[in-house]
């Protein structure tokens, strides 16, 4: 509900690049300044494809980092508030955003905002220390989980991210409330973190809301959804570990030997070259694209036969979500842990076993065979509402 005198509220991301949570705070930002308060975006540095998607009412703030050692000055005059996590802190390949850490500082000291909320992991690390080398400010921090991670931590390649949930131990009690994106996140959290139940509330992603169905509704000049095209199986998502396309592209080698199909993958990342080796190696080339990053992705879900996620691992998954919003049938692995609450443990999308792909190929093609009416996949994404999310939002920050 609109505040009749606006309270300032913080929202702090690392940067812009187009990742789900970057959209949802974005998202976020955008409808708590609806409401009259007044919001400041803070940016670990103003980078990334987002960039020009930030609403006109959203204060930008851009904090500066570029490494971690930025820290070093003020860990050096407050050794004992940082001694025990000093080894991590200044690590030669400690994450950069720890960098905006005196800065935060600064903003937290100068502009006193009613709460502040912090996203992903090493962002919430950030503001956790911000308010532990400077324990006398008055802002509520709450800290907000994306991601599964048990499963992510043992999944990562290097060092400083296998220890994450050690750092997060020390830190995370320290925050005044805990938001996790799904009740798998939170079960983890318990588990992993020992954090108190009663510390955390789960709030689902903002993810419907009717400019979403109007994107999926415009035009989309693209020659393989020109009538009577084969159907397109789409995934989305960054080409990395965690998606699993690897898995994705062989199920669907599967399916193309058994009838006509193409497969569309919207993304950019560092597994590029892998998959595209993939693809030749499968002799699927002519059936495959993989044309990075695009700035609509609704339109392709508008008009896709099937969308798959492969995940090894998720937090929520945005992404299924905006499927079934677009009307596009979903077909998901059952991966820690967000999709198979979406999809209701398979009432409205199909899962299969991570990394399994013939089961993956299988499910592809009872979908393609048997899809499910789109009104009831439209019923389910109204679930995940901006509104319905927004005002849980409101509440945690407000600590009402």
């Amino acid at each position: 509900m609109p505040v009749s005198s606006p309270s300032r509220l913080a929202l702090f991301v690392t940067s812009l690049v187009g990742g789900g949570a970057e959209r949802v705070t974005l998202t976020l930002a955008a409808s708590l300044a609806e409401q009259g308060y007044t919001i400041d975006l803070l940016v670990g540095r103003k980078e990334g494809a987002l960039d020009g998607q930030i609403p006109e009412a959203v204060h930008v703030i851009d904090l500066g980092a570029c490494s971690a050692r930025q820290l070093l000055p003020t860990v050096l005059t407050k050794p004992r508030a940082a001694r025990r996590l000093a080894s991590t802190l200044l690590h030669p390949k400690a994450p950069w955003i720890l960098g905006a850490v005196p800065a935060l500082m600064r903003y937290l000291h100068d502009r006193h905002p009613t709460a502040l909320l912090s996203v992903r992991n090493y962002a919430n690390i950030a503001a956790l220390l911000a308010r532990r080398l400077d324990p006398g400010s008055p802002t509520r921090l709450v800290i907000s989980v994306h991601n599964h991670l048990t499963v992510a931590a043992a999944q990562a390649r290097k060092a400083y991210r296998r220890n994450f949930p050690r750092l997060a131990r020390s830190l995370y009690p320290e925050a005044d409330r805990i938001v996790a994106v799904s009740n798998g996140v939170a079960d983890d959290l318990v588990r992993s973190i020992g954090l108190p139940q009663s510390r955390i509330t789960t709030v689902y992603n903002p993810v419907f809301h009717s400019r979403l169905l109007a994107q999926a509704r415009a035009a989309l000049d693209h020659g393989w959804f020109e009538p009577d095209a084969p159907p397109v199986v789409i995934g989305i998502g960054k080409l990395t570990a965690q998606k699993n396309f690897a898995c994705l592209i062989r199920a669907f080698a599967r399916v193309r030997a058994t009838r006509p199909v193409r497969l569309l993958i919207l993304g950019e990342g560092r597994q590029r070259e892998a998959l595209v080796s993939l693809i030749h190696e499968l002799g699927i080339g002519d059936a495959v694209s993989l044309p990075g990053f695009v700035a609509n992705p609704f339109a392709y879900l508008g008009q896709a036969a099937v969308f798959v996620l492969s995940s090894a691992w998720e937090g929520l998954s945005n992404v299924v979500v905006e499927a079934l919003a677009c009307g596009c049938p979903v077909v998901s692995t059952d991966c820690p842990s967000g999709p198979a609450e979406i999809l209701a443990g398979g009432k409205y999308g199909r899962l299969v076993p991570v990394g399994d792909a013939a089961a993956l190929a299988r499910a592809i093609s009872a979908t393609l065979d048997n899809p499910p009416p789109r009104e009831r996949m439209l019923q389910r994404a109204r679930f995940f509402s901006v509104d319905r999310a927004v005002e849980q939002y409101r509440q945690v920050l407000l600590g009402a």
